[in-house]
């Protein structure tokens, strides 16, 4: 197996080079320092620039008093999709027993599980790219004049001029989720390619929607490039492309945005003195991207951004760690890309968003399925927090941080005689809108696993 050629190299010489590269073939779990970080204040530009995720903000907050039309669960935040932020003393205290460590810092959760119309982190970039390629449409149409209220696209007037029109994404579950309600509540036509990954009752859901579900066989990789092709054959048919899409990223960004007021109005400095570590689960990058890429244009230094991925599939962690971003697959290192983390199960990492953070993001590390299921059954026994798996893969990355391998990154940055000061956020991207009969067969899967 190690005679393998990947881009002109064996197995053997790309370990020699990247000896925990390795580790990550050997399905270990592993916690990669990026070597190539640096402090922003050596970046001189930003593109995306924060003018862009500002822009992108105020589009949301037009479509606010759409939003609170079309979906009513959101009349009580006036049609603004946003999540509580938690504090989880009892989850810290229990990781800490169990690693036998002293863990420095406070620990919360980001509840985008609990994000209203799609229940996950993708009820940000996705929705917002749906919202934002209506608008254009409309604006072309001569349907949106300036200064009218956006209710009015909840109207026979709007959706007639969507339902000519179509959508197509490829998705693993949640995107599709996200882009499937919003495109069928306008109006338009929705196509919706889902890999092997995807849970069936989120094609189900789906398709209660009216949204037409194409399966593959294969894996993520091939639901996009099937959604590519279809879209390119309809010029009336709009391809939300999660690989390579500025929009998605920017719908993305506004979190950032978001917590920094959440963080100040629950009086959480980020300083200096007072450091924020966030950990995000990431399949393909683009969501955790996005979210990174934000953070680090408002907190700049203070905020370390980690992201967190299945050991079946590190396609960022091997895409970053060799520079190689969209070049290389897990599949090319004989990794299978399975995992109970179904929103988490891609191969291939975007390229887009590798390079965007190539030297903004601290590092990646992985979990293995089995830890995944167990911190399922802790959060919610400590917590009464229920998450899909994929969405407790940044819990323990306060673990991590407290690891002999975070060390030299610790001492680096200066950090020693902060981490007590130190706030810790994982991202839990997805989990509210699990059935409960799946949400009981995961956390009795964790069950058994913990006894």
């Amino acid at each position: 197996m190690l005679e393998k050629i990947v881009q002109g190299k064996s197995l053997e010489m790309w370990f020699n080079e990247f000896p925990k590269l390795r580790e990550v073939y050997d399905l270990k779990e592993v916690l990669w320092i990026n070597d190539k970080y640096e402090s922003i204040k050596s970046k001189t530009s930003f593109e995306p620039s924060m003018d862009d995720i500002l822009d992108a903000m105020n589009r949301l907050g037009r479509f606010a008093s759409y939003i609170k039309v079309a979906f009513p669960v959101t009349r009580e935040s006036d049609g603004i999709i946003e999540s509580e932020l938690f504090e989880i003393d009892m989850m810290k205290n229990d990781l800490a027993k169990k690693a036998n460590k002293d863990l420095e810092g406070r620990l919360f959760i980001k509840g985008d599980h609990a994000l209203p119309i799609s229940g996950s982190i993708k009820a940000r970039g996705g929705i917002y790219e749906v919202l934002k390629h209506a608008e254009d449409l409309a604006i072309s149409h001569g349907l949106l004049k300036e200064g009218m209220d956006y209710s009015v696209f909840d109207s026979e007037e709007f959706r007639a001029l969507f339902s000519q029109h179509s959508i197509a994404v490829g998705s693993t579950g949640n995107l599709g989720l996200s882009i499937g309600i919003i495109s069928a509540r306008l109006g338009f036509k929705v196509y919706v390619h889902m890999s092997s990954d995807a849970k069936k009752w989120k094609k189900d859901l789906l398709r209660s929607k009216g949204v037409t579900v194409i399966e593959y066989e294969s894996d993520y990789s091939k639901a996009v490039e099937e959604g590519r092709k279809q879209a390119q054959l309809d010029d009336k048919m709009y391809f939300v492309d999660d690989e390579n899409s500025v929009n998605l990223f920017l719908g993305y960004a506004v979190a950032a945005l978001r917590l920094s007021k959440q963080l100040k109005d629950m009086n959480i400095a980020v300083d200096s003195e007072h450091p924020l570590f966030v950990y995000l689960p990431c399949g393909v990058g683009g969501g955790p991207g996005g979210v990174a890429y934000g953070l680090k244009l408002i907190f700049g230094d203070n905020v370390h951004c980690f992201f967190a991925e299945p050991t079946h599939s590190p396609c960022m962690l091997i895409g970053m760690m060799t520079s190689m971003h969209d070049k290389v697959s897990v599949q090319d290192f004989d990794i299978d890309n399975k995992t109970a983390a179904d929103g988490l199960a891609v191969g291939r990492p975007s390229g887009f968003v590798g390079k965007i953070l190539e030297n903004l993001l601290s590092g990646v590390y992985s979990v293995a399925d089995e830890n995944l299921f167990i911190m399922l059954s802790d959060l919610a026994d400590l917590e009464e927090i229920y998450l899909e798996p994929s969405a407790l893969a940044g819990v323990n990355g306060i673990v991590h941080m407290h690891s002999e391998e975070a060390k030299g990154y610790i001492e680096k940055n200066n950090l020693a005689d902060k981490m007590k000061a130190s706030v810790h956020i994982a991202w839990a991207t997805g989990g509210s809108m699990v059935p409960e009969a799946e949400m009981k067969l995961y956390y009795e899967t964790g069950d058994k696993l913990r006894k």
